[in-house]
Parts: C-alpha cells; structure tokens; sequence
C-alpha cells in the first residue's frame, strides 16, 4: 500500500498527521455557509500575443442563491488583476481577435443573450445581435471581419389535432404537447423546444445575423475558419437516423458564400472539435472508432485540409485527448488529457511525440473533486488555463514551453486563508477481486489527531466512466470539517487509467467495482485511524447506483445516503434524457429483449437484503435519473420497514443538483444529519 501526502495551507504533514491544536476554533473550520465566498476563474482566455489573460470570474450572490460570471483580465506576468465587466449581470464566452484588438463575449444584460464586442483600447462596447436564442460556440474569422457562431432554430410543427375555438373569456386547461422526438428532454434544460443548432455568421461590426447550414440536423461547435476566412469547419451528425445513433458525428464545412456543404470524415464512430491549422493545410480533430463499448478513449487524428490522409497522432496514447489547439508554427496540436485523476496539458507533434506540458488543471466544479478545466494558448505558445490544488479551487494559471507553472490570482485567499481544510493524501490498494492496483485519496479532519479514532465516509464518484483527482472540493472538505476521515476512489471503470480499465466493467456495473471500494475501505481501516464501529458511505449518480448496490451486499456501514442514483435499470433506459445511448452502450440490447441481465444488475433486485438505513436525496428536475428512480428503492424499503428517508431538491437537475449555493449547502447538512443520527457514540 503506497501513501503519499499533499500539502494544504495550515497544516505540517507527517504520514497525514496534521500539527496543529487538538482543538481547532470553529472560526478556522470550513462551515456550509462559506460556500457562498468561494470563487473561482473559468473559461480562461489569452490574448494572440500571450501578455494578457481574459477570464470569467465566478462569484455567489447570497441574496439570489445564484452565480455571478463577470469578465476579469490580468496581464501574464499576474500583474494588475482587474475587472473589465463587473456588473450585475452575467458574462460569459469571452473570445479575442485574432489581432487581439478586440473582445467578443455573451451578456444577457439587455435580456436575452446576445453577442457583444470590446474594443479594448478604448473600453467602447458593442452590441452586435437581436437573437431570440442564445448563441454558442463564438468564432471569429482569420480575418477579424466576422464572428461565426450556432443557435437553435425554432421549428414550427403543426398540431396533431385542431382544438375547437373555445368562447370569448373562456379558462380553458393549457393546450396539450405533443412528442414525437427520440430525445424530448435533457437534463439542465428541461422539456425541449422544437427546432435545430445551425451555424450563423455576423459582421463584427453588428448587423444582421446569416444562417449558413439548415436541415432536420443538429450542427455542432467549436467553429474553426479556413484562413482565408471563406469556410467553416463544424461536426454534426447528418445521418438519416441521426436521432438513435447519438455517438456519431462526421466534420464538415460549409463555404461561407455560397452555404456548399462539405463532408470531410466517414466512419462509425464520432469525429468533432475539429480545428484548422494555421497554414491551413490540416485540421485536427479527435474520436475514435465506435465498438459499442461502455468507455472508448477518444484519440487525436489530423487529416489534410480537403478531409484527406486521416491518421491518429495519439494512437498510442492510452488516455482521452480533449481540446486540440495548433501551435503557431502548425508543427504541434496542444491538448487536453486525464492521467491517474489529474488533468493535464499537454501537445503532441505530427509524428505523435507527445509532451507533457503542466498538471493541475481544474477546479471549476466546488462540489465533488471531478477532473475539470479548460486552457487557452497564444501565438508565442503560452498557455492559460483554470489551475486548482486539493486546498483552493480554480485560479489562473500559465506557463511557457517547459516552464515552470505560475498561478496567477489568489482568489480564495480571503476566505480558505484563514481556515485549516482537511489534509488530502494519495493512497493505493490491492482489490480483493484481483489484486489489481486502485487509486484512491483520503481527507482526514482539520484537527487530526493520530492517537485517536474517527468515523469514515465512503464518498463514491458517478459516470461510472469519470475520475476523481486531487482537487479541491467543498463537499468532501465540509465532511472532514464535521470530523470524518472521508476516503474517496477510482475503482475499476474510471476514465484516466487507460482503455482496458475502463473497460472493466463493460456490460459489468456494477460489479467488482464493488471489492474495490472493500478493499479501499480495508486499506484505510489498516492505518489505525478509523472507528470501525461507524463507517458511513454515500455517492451520487453512478455513484448512487454504487451506494444503493453495497447496502444490498454488506450491512457493514452504520448508515447510506444514496444521491441521484439508479435503481431499475430498464425503467431507467426508458426514461433518461439519453435513452438512446444507454441500452446501446451500457447493455447491448433493449430491456424487453434481455430484461434478465438489466434486473441482475439493478439495485432493486438486492433490496430484500437490505438492512442499513438509507436516506435518498434527488433534484426533482432530474432528467438523467429521474427521481422515480428514488422513488422505487424508498417505497421497497418502507415496506420492509428499514428506516428511510427521502429528501427532494426542487428544480434542481442532475448535473446541476448542487449549482445553487443553497442546494449544495443543503445536500451536505442532511447527509451528515443523517450519519449523526446513526453514528455510536
């Protein structure tokens, strides 16, 4: 078993022992209302010529429980960190000229989104759009004459019935809604408007916006220009039966005069981001070859401009690659990449030499420790990007070639600078499955103390195909707070450890997933640190499914909470917002033709075993795993009078159950309410 600590502010670390008072005031611990301070940078945007830094500052506004992204810049060098829009309304998708004269970004501050553009010389804005929907996926053209962009179009579809007219005054019922899509609802947005993404083009100047694709389809950003600026590059799935084929999407251009489309890529599988180099003689993109498989890692191809002499220049690297962006010179593709739950940049040469150029990334989720985070790069080959550590979330970053990596802001100092988090330390174990090595992090308390015994909570992540990492996360830091070892994990199945791993629990899950965990458990347990008399063990989506599945197979923990989970797999399948992907990816047939396997594999088949209170919390907006899902496992367990509880988050979503400030507060405070009411004392 291998151990290995990092460092937190506050703290001197000695085998994870923590030398500070035994009785740490309650005004250095991290409480659930600190939520409402924590900051972070997002969408971190540098300028052509590398010397300034554009970022969304994100912030809490504790009066309206929401978000607030404003446009902060700071120069290269950290220097004169200022705002540039710090109002009361939102800002977001801010994208530079390519002369670096000009900012164009998305404000909803004169009511729907629209697109402006800054001229940055002089702080003179413009608003250049009327959209009544809001735009994605900002481009500017090579050119600086143009800004390319997608938006939905609204479809018009005729009723399937003509309700009679009703009498002048009349309070009739709201009129039906008729369905008749593949996909009627995503989680986040709820019941869906009919209609399709396309491209659009406006003048940089303002005016009024041109549609360039059309059709029953869905066309995808990012954008990338040819650099004579007269093509657009774009992914889309075109297919006839693009609706059930969720995986697939071909690149395409379309020439901006003449709106000609192009496809360039043909195969099964998904092609997409793809980007133009800068001579314009090839375009990167990345995918991979679809084998219906639960997790396929997604490699970076490069082909010439006119879609010819396809290759993979990752082939052999054995990790996701995200975000291609071309060197200046065109010799090089910057990306990207998940490595044993730490993200990081890294580029890779035509001949696919790859390079790893900083770790860290990440930071933008204050929940739970996902790997997250984007990066932006310049001309002269400086790179920015949302840089986090297990003690502060997301701050500016950059760094130059094979420099060192410089943070650039100090957003949370005010507030964790004056806490004492809980220390984060490495762990691995062998799984009692296979003795396969799992990776895995241990948070003990603030004021840790070796000669004592503390209560332990399993948190466990979802996906199943996701990672955890050393990053900061509020839930778990709140946790240790409260006085909990917390031991968090990759077990079999996670992404950033390969293809073959993941693939683990293809058709599996959940499985031998489940020894991993034990044995993570087991390992922690072997320290000498834990009481063994409380363990406690909760986890949300996949992790959900987990949690629900080790209650059915182990009365070991004092107590469960199971978030967002699923429970019934074919009432699932049927009834997620991607219905289409999950019996094709996740089982290889439809419930009713093997309803054998989905039951095997549910929680709810283990629910006679039963015997661990378990408490269910779930946004009544899910429409990844809908709250009926809960709903099941509660009412099996009230009838078999094991103590349950069910706690709903209205309006909240899946993946966004905790993105008000007052939903994440909430989640934590009756989790460890409810392992306070089981845990012996």
């Amino acid at each position: 078993m291998k151990l290995r600590s990092f460092a937190v502010p506050g703290t001197a670390l000695l085998f994870g022992v923590c030398a500070i008072a035994a009785e740490l005031p309650q005004t250095q611990r991290l409480h659930s209302i600190d939520v409402f301070q924590l900051e972070y940078a997002d969408d971190v945007q540098i300028s052509p010529d590398g010397n300034r830094i554009v970022y969304v500052r994100v912030s809490h506004d504790i009066m309206t429980d929401r978000a607030r992204r404003n446009l902060w810049i700071v120069n290269a060098d950290g220097s004169n960190n200022r705002p540039l829009r710090s109002e009361a309304k939102n800002f977001s998708s801010p994208r530079w000229s390519p002369d670096g004269s000009r900012l164009a970004y998305v404000s909803a501050a004169e009511g729907s989104p629209q697109l402006y553009v800054r001229w940055m010389d002089s702080g003179q804005t413009a608003l250049l759009t009327n959209l009544v929907e809001a735009p994605n996926a900002i481009a500017w053209s090579p050119d600086g004459k143009s800004i390319a962009f997608t938006q939905l179009v609204p479809a018009k579809k005729p009723p399937l019935a003509t309700p009679p007219e009703k009498p002048e005054g009349a309070q009739w019922a709201p009129p039906v809604k008729v369905i008749d899509t593949v996909v009627y609802r995503a989680d986040g947005e709820g019941y869906l408007e009919a209609g399709y993404q396309h491209v659009f083009i406006v003048s940089a100047e303002g005016g009024t916006p041109r549609q360039l694709t059309d059709g029953e389809f869905n066309d995808d950003g990012p954008l990338s220009f040819m650099p004579d600026s007269k093509r657009i590059v774009f992914s889309a799935n075109r297919g006839a039966d693009w609706e059930r084929d969720p995986q697939e999407s071909e690149v395409f251009t379309v020439d901006v005069a003449t709106q000609a489309l192009k496809q360039l890529t043909s195969r099964d599988g998904p092609d997409n981001s793809p980007v133009v180099s800068p001579d314009g003689r090839k375009i990167a993109y990345i995918g991979f070859d679809d084998r219906l498989q639960g997790y396929q890692v997604t490699h970076l191809y490069v082909m010439d401009g006119d879609g010819k002499n396809s290759r993979p220049v990752t082939g052999g690297f054995d990790f996701d690659t995200t975000e291609p962006r071309w060197s200046a010179d065109s010799r090089s593709v910057y990306f990207s990449y998940d490595e044993r739950g730490v993200r990081k940049l890294g580029s890779v040469t035509l001949d696919g030499k790859v390079r790893m150029l900083a770790d860290g990334l990440g930071g933008t989720d204050l929940g739970r420790p996902y790997t997250t985070g984007n990066f932006s790069v310049s001309r002269n080959g400086r790179a920015a990007f949302a840089h986090n550590s297990p003690a502060r979330p997301a701050d500016v970053g950059t760094v130059a070639g094979s420099g060192p990596v410089r943070v650039l802001t100090a957003l949370n100092d005010d507030l964790l600078g004056n806490k004492v988090l809980g220390a984060v330390k490495e762990i691995t174990w062998k799984s009692s499955k296979d003795q396969r090595a799992i990776q895995g992090w241990v948070i003990t308390p603030p004021d840790f103390d070796a000669a004592k015994k503390y209560p332990l909570i399993l948190e466990i992540h979802g996906g199943p195909f996701a990672a955890y990492g050393p990053n900061y996360t509020t839930e778990l830091q709140l946790y240790a707070a409260a006085g909990y070892i917390v031991l968090y994990a990759n077990p079999r199945g996670s992404t950033s450890y390969g293809e073959e791993f993941g693939n683990l629990i293809h058709h599996a899950y959940p499985g031998d997933d489940y020894d991993d965990l034990m044995s993570g458990v087991d390992a922690v347990i072997a320290q000498g640190h834990v009481d063994t008399d409380n363990l406690f063990v909760t986890g949300g989506s996949g992790g959900g499914v987990l949690t629900a599945w080790i209650v059915g197979k182990t009365d070991r923990f004092r107590a469960a909470v199971v978030a967002k989970p699923v429970i019934n797999w074919s009432s699932f399948v049927l009834t997620s917002d991607a219905n289409n992907f999950f019996y094709k990816y996740w089982f290889g047939a439809q419930p009713w033709e093997k309803p054998e396997e989905y039951w095997k594999r549910s929680p709810l088949s283990l629910v006679g075993n039963v015997k661990t209170p378990t408490m269910l919390i779930t946004g009544e907006a899910d429409y990844r795993t809908p709250i009926e899902e809960s709903e099941q496992f509660y009412q099996a367990l009230k009838l078999r009078k094991i103590d349950t509880v069910m706690v709903r988050i209205p309006e909240a979503s899946h993946g966004g159950m905790v993105a008000r400030p007052s939903n994440l507060i909430a989640k934590v405070d009756n989790i460890l309410a409810w392992f306070e009411k089981y845990r012996k004392k």
